[in-house]
């Protein structure tokens, strides 16, 4: 599922089954203000029993097959 609020945050993409949530991180977030926001929203993301597993951008779109890989784990 795309965009899903949780609490008061807003995840990229949510799996409820799994309470896996998966956020995509573009430039923005590569400074050290927004760094410290993501520590903190993923830990108020875990208190709440949502694992948080974060991808750059980058990722998504040169090494499909290894971010498919990787989310895999989280759903056994």
């Amino acid at each position: 599922m795309r965009q899903y609020s949780i609490g008061h945050f807003i995840v990229d993409f949510y799996c409820p089954k799994y309470k896996l949530a998966i956020e995509l991180d573009g430039a923005g977030h590569f400074n050290s203000e927004q760094a410290q926001y993501d520590i903190q929203r993923t830990e108020c993301l875990n208190s709440l029993g949502v694992t948080v597993v974060r991808f750059e951008n980058y990722e998504v779109f040169d090494y499909p097959q290894g971010v498919l890989d990787e989310i895999a784990k989280y759903l056994k």
